[in-house]
């Protein structure tokens, strides 16, 4: 076993808490889930499950390191990152509502997949989990054991993110609210990228 009973609790304890918090991915979700429903949501749903548990899993193994000596890299990353979340905020603020819906399409799991290396919370969770909870020692277990604990927790949010924004669907309907949801989710989303990239 990679760690022990407290250090595994506390890893669970830490992806439940920031799986489910919200940032890029969940507000993503939410509109989706408002905009198109919670099964066209699904493949979003599975590139967030899967696609951040591979990449914590590469971070794990050592990609880290190369982040915290390299800031140049790094800062390559944060802007890129911040460029493309700029533009799915924008995506998601615009997104047709109404007979429009139909033909407009979600994210899909490639893409929701690749996202997430230029997330930067993904970034933040992932060097974060990395530098607490990996000793080395066995470092494909501990990489191989975090990426699981995320994937349990993450299918638990992502799916309950967009499962929240597929229920305000009765409420918001396909019209002005819809838009203003949309509006307000691609504004959090902007405010959420500046944010992580002036705080960091």
């Amino acid at each position: 076993m990679p760690f022990s009973t407290d250090s595994l609790l506390a890893l669970i304890t830490f992806a439940l808490a920031t799986s489910w918090s919200p940032g890029p991915n969940n507000f993503m979700l939410a509109s989706s889930g408002a905009t198109f429903g919670f099964w066209r949501t699904i493949p979003h749903v599975l590139g967030v499950v899967i696609g951040f548990p591979i990449m914590l899993f590469i971070v794990t193994l050592g990609l880290g390191e190369v982040f915290r000596t390299q800031p140049a890299v790094r800062d390559v990353v944060v802007w890129v990152g911040l460029v493309v979340m700029l533009y799915l905020a924008l995506r998601i603020a615009t997104q047709r509502v109404g007979i429009a819906r139909d033909a407009a399409r979600p994210l899909g799991f490639l893409t929701v997949s690749a996202f997430q290396w230029v997330n930067p919370k993904a970034w933040v969770m992932s060097i974060g989990v990395a530098a607490t909870f990996a000793s080395g020692l066995a470092p494909t277990r501990e990489a191989a054991a975090t990426a699981l604990v995320f994937v349990v927790s993450g299918s638990t949010s992502a799916s309950g993110w967009a499962a929240a924004g597929a229920a305000l669907q009765r409420i918001l309907g396909h019209g002005m609210r819809l838009r203003v949801f949309n509006v307000t989710m691609g504004l959090l989303l902007a405010a959420s990228a500046v944010w992580m990239v002036l705080d960091r």
